[in-house]
């Protein structure tokens, strides 16, 4: 098992960070689906927490994704896919990593514009990063919510993309992202 990327596979560490985010954001949903339909009170209070602590724990994990992507090579695409295949995939990447970074942020943002404490799992507390301020609360409320509309989109896109690349294109590059197998080796 590689740990590292190779200029023709991702290395195990790139997968768990990409595959562990991606369970984060779903875990995400689910969490803020589930408060948004519950009653003020402590359960509800709880979600948010949660979701607040995953919320840094994704943008925690991206970092440390960024930084590993840039000290590893990227496996390349040549021969695999069209120009403008490559280009789409970069766009839909930087979106991706645009908006795994700015959804945290905004999160983190809405919470200190409220003046509601960002913690993460009771362990430790993010200093606030604005002062109250109700507009600016409601202005990053909504940009949360359409970023993560843009996410999905995005999300969906980056998923068909794999998919065509495995049923119609017949080539490995999904192969190359799966956390276990399919990895080719130089």
């Amino acid at each position: 098992m590689n740990f590292r990327n190779t200029s023709r596979s991702w290395g195990a560490i790139s997968k768990a960070l990409h595959w562990l985010i991606a369970l984060l954001i779903i875990t995400q949903w689910v969490i803020a689906s589930r408060a948004d339909n519950l009653p003020l009170g402590a359960a509800k209070l709880q979600a948010i927490a949660w979701h607040k602590s995953f919320g840094m724990t994704i943008l925690a994990l991206a970092i440390i994704r960024l930084v590993w992507r840039w000290v590893n090579p990227v496996p390349t695409l040549d021969g695999v896919t069209r120009t403008w295949e490559r280009r789409l995939a970069t766009i839909s990447h930087v979106m991706l990593y645009g908006l795994i970074f700015a959804m945290p942020l905004s999160g983190w943002l809405m919470s200190s514009a409220r003046n509601f404490p960002v913690s993460w799992f009771g362990l430790y507390q993010f200093p606030d990063l604005v002062a109250a301020n109700k507009p600016l609360y409601e202005l990053t409320h909504d940009l949360h919510g359409a970023m993560f509309n843009a996410l999905v989109c995005v999300a969906l896109l980056h998923i068909a993309g794999a998919l065509k690349h495995h049923f119609i294109d017949k080539n490995d590059v999904l192969k190359r992202m799966l956390p276990f197998g399919g990895a080719r080796h130089d």
